[in-house]
């Protein structure tokens, strides 16, 4: 496993973040639980969730999982770089949702208990809240980092605006501000790049890739056969990709390796990029990606990537002059 620092900060994470999102609606916990051991031993320090996770069985339910996890063997706290998030709604309370100081408070206190831990390294903002000001969300960050139950401040799901926005006021406070922005990207979708990348560039925000497969559609052919993948609206998708995924499935074939690999890799060679996400819902699913770090693309194949999936190009050149 290869480590890269999180940002502009000292912290080192593996380039492979272990998602958790499956564990418990997908996933069962015995299986789960062999991933993360299977995670931890193949080097994997960087474990992200969030308080929302838990699909039909309820809310809080992945934290849970991993809680139940970390319980076994108290030293794994020790080796593990652990991220959550909070804004989803938790309950139908009118107030259990969102980013106002209250709420943050609350669910952070309620995401310790499920996961059974004193501390959450990096405690991040699952989506933008228009409603709460700025100045009120780093009240309450602050005051959890104060009281010692967050290290670290990221962003998820932000535009360019709102990560300097964020920054900007946090330098005015004299604070480091957020250090990470997690973002779905991945060569179909890479609108990123027009702002929030450079946004990350410029605050020194290390970008944390999910949905790096585009949900199945570069895991090759048969990636998109099964489960969720085998939707009407996936394979109307398809449809309409088709002479593009077919062209990178023959490109993939020529590197040798396999389509999952290669997008993940991609990922890892784009400027800003600190770890990307893996969701795996099986230890074998787990094994098949873990040499991603290893793949080296070089220019030509970079350019035949960009030929296939086009770039968007930064703002405002890539609309203005």
């Amino acid at each position: 496993m290869k480590y890269r620092q999180l940002g502009r900060t000292a912290l080192s994470v593996s380039e492979l973040c272990l998602g958790t999102m499956n564990f418990g609606p997908r996933t069962s916990e015995r299986d789960s639980f062999e991933i993360l051991n299977r995670s931890v031993e193949a080097g994997i320090n960087f474990v992200d969730t969030a308080n929302q996770y838990g699909g039909d069985l309820g809310v809080g339910t992945t934290e849970k999982i991993l809680g139940r996890w970390l319980a076994e063997d108290k030293s794994r706290r020790e080796h593990i770089v652990l991220a959550t998030k909070a804004h989803e709604p938790m309950s139908d309370d009118i107030n259990d949702h969102g980013l106002s100081a209250r709420h943050i408070q609350m669910a952070c206190d309620a995401s310790l208990k499920r996961l059974g831990v004193e501390h959450i390294d990096l405690y991040q903002m699952h989506h933008i809240d228009r409603s709460a000001p700025i100045e009120e969300i780093w009240q309450a960050m602050d005051r959890l980092i104060n009281q010692g139950k967050i290290t670290y401040v990221g962003s998820s799901n932000f535009p360019g605006w709102a990560i300097a926005r964020a920054n900007e006021k946090a330098i005015a406070r004299q604070r480091l501000g957020l250090i990470s922005e997690q973002s779905v990207y991945n060569l179909i979708e890479r609108r990123v790049e027009l702002e929030v990348l450079p946004a990350c560039r410029e605050y020194g925000l290390g970008l944390i890739p999910w949905s790096p497969l585009a949900g199945g559609l570069l895991a090759g052919g048969e990636g998109v056969a099964t489960g969720r993948r085998h939707s009407a609206e996936m394979q109307k998708v398809v449809g309409e990709r088709r002479k593009q995924l077919d062209q990178f499935d023959h490109l993939c074939g020529e590197l040798g390796e396999a389509p999952s690999s290669i997008a993940l890799s991609w990922l890892l060679h784009q400027p800003g990029v600190a770890a990307t996400i893996i969701g795996p819902g099986s230890a074998a699913q787990l094994t098949s990606v873990l040499q991603v770090p290893d793949i080296r693309l070089d220019l030509p194949t970079l350019n035949q990537l960009d030929e296939i999936f086009p770039p968007c190009g930064e703002a405002p050149e890539a609309y203005a002059w």
